[in-house]
């Protein structure tokens, strides 16, 4: 599935029609609306739904909550999923932290790059690499320049243990 099929028209029915594995929709314009719909692809019974690009989307941290309730389900098994450039904040991640610490989820990489957690998000996503329920291996996280110092080296220290 590519980005040109969902474009504009993103509808849930899209979703439970395709039996795969990997949805990359990044640049295609999704909005909360559009999280809402995949939350409920992944919390289905039947989503075979592994690996998921939602990169370069204007999702920030409302549509990432919506995610994030998809994510809580123990129907999930997704591995991957990449938010690069969402706009997503520490609001955004403490919904992230909170969905991978109460399903012991199958999420193995975690791509944040371009987006702005803060102190705060990240703070609450270096403790959640200590939670021994968690299983993420690769957390991705480019440093912009609105970044502190500070929080650079808080984040390289959890990902190098």
């Amino acid at each position: 599935l590519v980005s040109y099929e969902i474009g504009f028209h993103f509808n849930t029915n899209v979703f439970f029609l395709v039996d795969c594995c990997l949805f990359r929709l990044s640049d295609c314009n999704l909005s909360e609306r559009s999280c809402d719909a995949l939350s409920s692809v992944l919390s289905s019974q039947s989503s075979s739904l592994r690996e998921l690009d939602l990169s370069n989307n204007h999702l920030q941290d409302s549509g990432v909550k919506l995610l994030s309730a998809g994510l809580k389900s123990p129907h999930c098994e997704l591995e991957t999923l990449r938010l690069s450039g969402c706009l997503i904040t520490g609001e955004g991640c403490a919904s992230l932290v909170s969905a991978l610490s109460s399903n012991p989820s199958h999420l193995r990489e975690l791509d944040l790059s371009y987006n702005h957690p803060g102190d705060s998000g990240v703070k609450l996503l270096s403790a959640g690499l200590e939670d021994p329920h968690w299983r993420l291996e690769t957390l991705s996280k480019r440093i912009t320049a609105s970044d502190q110092q500070g929080t650079l080296r808080h984040l390289q220290v959890h990902i190098q243990t």
